[in-house]
C-alpha cells in the first residue's frame, strides 16, 4: 500500500510539473577574410554576419550573444557564436561554475 501510495504522488507531482524553457543554441557562420582590408572592415563583416544569424538562423529573443571561437580556415574566417536567453543566460551561469566532480 506504501508503494501504491508513494507511485501516486509521484505521479502527481510528475504531471503538474511544469518543463523549463531555455533557449541556448550555438551557431557557426562564416565571412570572406579576403575582403578583409582593415579594422573598420572586420568589424562591419562581423556585425553583419551576426545580424544576419540573429534573423535568419534563431527562432527566439536573445539577451546573450558570445563569441566562442573565430578561425581563418582558407579564405574565409569561421565565427562559432553562442546565443542564449534570459532563461538560457541563467543555465550558462551555472553550468560555467566549476565545481569539482570528485570531493573527499
Amino acid at each position: 500500500m506504501k508503494t501504491l501510495l508513494a507511485a501516486l504522488i509521484g505521479l502527481a507531482i510528475a504531471a503538474f510539473a511544469s518543463p523549463a524553457t531555455a533557449f541556448v543554441a550555438q551557431v557557426a557562420t562564416s565571412i570572406p577574410a579576403a575582403s578583409l582590408d582593415d579594422d573598420a572592415q572586420l568589424q562591419q563583416a562581423l556585425g553583419t554576419a551576426i545580424d544576419d544569424v540573429l534573423q535568419h538562423a534563431i527562432a527566439f529573443a536573445p539577451t546573450v550573444l558570445m563569441v566562442q571561437s573565430a578561425r581563418v580556415v582558407g579564405d574565409r574566417v569561421y565565427i562559432l557564436l553562442l546565443v542564449a536567453d534570459s532563461d538560457g543566460e541563467k543555465t550558462i551561469d551555472r553550468l560555467s561554475v566549476e565545481t569539482p566532480l570528485f570531493r573527499p
